[in-house]
């Protein structure tokens, strides 16, 4: 096992039932699929990002969502 891979093991460990059982899932489906892409630093650390925001409930307002949709066509 890496230094890495038992660092984030360790990490999970304290994170609350329901966070570590999403944990979880995430590896075993690594584990039984092949790879067919790879994250960058850059989205890892976005990724980070973004589970922190949605720990502190920080979420776009509906305006906010509504506009991006519009944005979009949808």
């Amino acid at each position: 096992m890496t230094k890495l891979l038992e660092q984030g093991i360790r990490a999970v460990q304290e994170l609350p039932d329901e966070r570590q059982d999403m944990a979880g899932e995430i590896l075993l489906t690594l584990a039984a699929s092949e790879p067919q892409y790879g994250l960058t630093h850059e989205q890892i650390e976005d990724l980070r990002l973004s589970i922190q925001e949605a720990d502190r409930a920080e979420f776009a307002a509906d305006n906010e969502i509504i506009e991006i949709w519009k944005k979009f066509g949808l």
